[in-house]
């Protein structure tokens, strides 16, 4: 839909995407290409969670930058700086047994929150190496969750 506007400029009329149609992309877009993704994920480590809903019990999936610990696969509920934690980490502490998608595995893990010396080592190690995680700390007074998904099986 093109809208004129007083000055006769012409501009585009674009509807907002959600939250929830942008990480549908994101998401057909890691399983189309073996999990990479491009634009603002290109190069970085990422893998979807595959979770249930605290309050709807509904299958919910979301993709996430991760840190890989040994066995365990370390996320941030950064939400970029927001007040709030996402939904993803209400439904972990509620749901803490889920699966992650990583590259073409899918992995069955349990999702257990890190905190104290511990948290504060694994984040700061993962805002040296992605900068925008100093920031969404920054952004909020809360302290932003770390969990660890840790592998119901030992992997090779």
């Amino acid at each position: 839909m093109l809208l004129v506007n007083k000055s006769l400029l012409v501009t585009i009329y674009r509807p907002s995407i959600t939250m929830s149609d942008w990480n549908a992309g994101v998401i057909a877009e890691f399983r189309r290409n073996r999990g990479k993704v491009g634009g603002q994920f290109e190069g970085a480590p990422l893998l979807l969670i595959n979770h249930t809903g605290a309050r709807t019990g509904k299958p919910r999936t979301n993709p996430v930058m991760y840190f890989k610990d040994g066995h365990r696969y370390l996320v941030f509920a950064s939400k970029g700086g927001a007040d709030t934690n996402p939904d993803w980490y209400h439904n972990l502490k509620a749901h803490p047994d889920v699966k992650i998608e990583v590259g073409t595995e899918t992995i069955e893990v349990r999702a257990e929150e890190i905190t104290g010396a511990e948290r504060n080592q694994i984040y700061t190690r993962q805002a040296s190496l992605y900068p925008q995680f100093a920031q969404y700390q920054q952004k909020t007074k809360r302290i932003i969750p770390v969990i660890a998904f840790v592998p119901k099986t030992r992997r090779k």
